[in-house]
C-alpha cells in the first residue's frame, strides 16, 4: 500500500508533553468500526463498563532502562558534545547504540559519559566505538560488565522520551517514574509500551471487580517500533526485529479466555503484535520465545486479538498501519480527525484509544 495513505496533519499543541495525572484521568476514544463507524468519547476509567465479564486485558511487563546518555568524544585534541541512544544488548558489555553526531566519531574513539566521580567506586563510565554502521548506530564497548555497567547506565541516563517530546523539553526525573508503567518489571526497553501508562491501582481492582482478567506477556520495545515509514510503498519497509517472550501459562489462560467466550484484549500494539507472532491459523496461542518482525499493514488477518487499547500514533508509522489493519483505514482516519478536532492529546503521554476489531 502507499505509504501516503497513512498521512494526516497533527496540529503540534496536540502532542502530550506530560501525562495525565492520574493516569486513568486520561481521555478515551471508542471506535467501532462499520459502514459508518460508531465514535463515542468515554474516558480510561469507563474501561470496566466497556468490556465484559470473561475477557481479558494482556500487558507487556517490560521496563524501560535509562538508555539515554550524554558525554564528550575524549582523546583527540577537541572534545565534542555526543549523545547517545542505547538500543540493543549484545552480550554484558557491549550494546548497539544511536549516536549524534555520528560523523564527531570513527572506529577505535572512546567516549566518556555522565558526570565524572557520580559513584565513587565506578570510576568514569567509558565506552569505545567497536564498530559504525549506517545511519548512526555504532556498537559500544563499555569498560564495565554485567550488573556494573546496568547501575552505572541507571544512574547517567535519562528516560529515552521520544524525540516529539524531547525535543520540546528535557527529560528530568519525573519521566523515570512517569515512563513506565504499572506493570514493569523485565528491563530491557527503550521505550515504553504507551498504552499501559494509562493503569493505576484502582482501575485494575475495578477490572477484577468486573471480571476482567489480567495476564503479562513481555516485549522488548525498540526504537524501531516508533519511526515513520520513509519508503512509499509499505511493502518495502522492514521491521525491527525485538525479543519476545508468551509463557506456558499465559497461552493456556488465553486459549481459556477464548473457549468460554471471552475477549483478548490487547494492551497497545507490543502486546497485540507478540499474541499475533505466537498465534497460529486457528486462532490457538502458543508458548513463545524469541525475536518478532512482525509488521501489520491492511490486509492482515488477525488471528487472535479481539480488542484493542492503544494511544494516539505518528503520521506514517507502523503504529497507525497497524489501527487501521485492526478497525479499517477509513475507521481509524475519521478517528483521528474526530480526536484532533475534539482535543484529544496524542502520542507516549497522550489519551486512549479502544480499538473493536473489524471483521477480517
Amino acid at each position: 500500500m502507499r505509504t501516503d495513505l497513512f498521512d494526516f496533519d497533527l496540529p503540534a499543541g496536540r502532542i502530550a508533553l506530560r501525562p495525565a495525572v492520574p493516569r486513568d484521568a486520561a481521555r478515551l476514544l471508542v471506535v467501532r468500526p462499520g459502514a459508518a463507524p460508531e465514535l463515542e468519547d468515554k474516558g480510561v476509567r469507563d474501561l470496566p463498563e466497556l468490556l465484559s465479564p470473561g475477557d481479558a486485558l494482556v500487558v507487556n511487563d517490560t521496563r524501560v532502562i535509562s538508555a539515554r546518555l550524554t558525554g564528550r568524544r575524549i582523546g583527540r585534541d577537541t572534545e565534542p558534545k555526543i549523545e547517545a541512544t542505547l538500543t540493543q544488548r549484545l552480550d554484558g558489555s557491549h550494546w548497539r547504540a544511536f549516536v549524534r553526531p555520528a560523523k564527531k566519531l570513527a572506529p577505535g574513539d572512546m567516549i566518556r559519559f555522565g558526570e565524572e566521580g557520580k559513584v565513587c567506586f565506578l570510576g568514569q563510565l567509558d565506552a569505545a566505538v567497536e564498530a559504525k554502521g549506517e545511519g548512526g548506530e555504532v556498537t559500544l564497548s563499555f569498560a564495565f560488565h554485567g550488573p556494573v555497567l546496568d547501575q552505572a547506565i541507571a544512574e547517567r541516563g535519562d528516560m529515552p522520551l521520544p524525540p516529539y517530546i524531547a525535543s520540546r523539553r528535557k527529560p528530568d526525573r519525573q519521566d523515570h517514574a512517569d515512563y513506565q508503567t504499572l506493570f514493569a518489571r523485565n528491563e530491557g526497553s527503550v521505550a515504553a509500551p504507551t498504552a499501559g501508562l494509562h493503569f493505576t491501582d484502582d482501575l485494575l481492582a475495578r477490572l477484577a471487580g468486573r471480571g476482567v482478567a489480567v495476564h503479562k506477556v513481555t516485549l522488548h520495545v525498540g526504537p524501531g517500533t516508533f519511526l515513520p515509514v520513509h519508503v512509499d510503498d509499505t511493502a518495502e519497509h522492514r521491521m525491527h526485529a525485538e525479543h519476545g517472550t508468551v509463557s506456558a501459562e499465559t497461552a493456556d489462560a488465553l486459549n481459556a479466555v477464548k473457549a468460554s467466550g471471552g475477549r483478548i484484549v490487547a494492551v497497545g500494539s507490543t502486546a497485540l503484535r507478540l499474541i499475533e507472532n505466537a498465534a497460529s491459523d486457528d486462532g490457538a496461542i502458543r508458548p513463545f520465545s524469541g525475536e518478532t518482525a512482525l509488521f501489520i499493514t491492511p490486509g492482515y488477518r488477525f488471528k487472535a486479538v479481539d480488542v484493542m487499547l492503544s494511544n494516539f500514533h505518528l503520521p506514517r508509522s507502523t503504529l497507525f498501519m497497524l489501527v487501521s489493519a485492526f478497525c479499517g483505514l477509513d475507521a481509524m482516519q475519521r478517528a483521528y480527525a474526530h480526536a484532533i478536532a475534539n482535543g484529544y492529546r496524542f502520542y507516549s503521554y497522550g489519551d486512549a484509544c479502544l480499538l473493536f476489531r473489524a471483521s477480517n
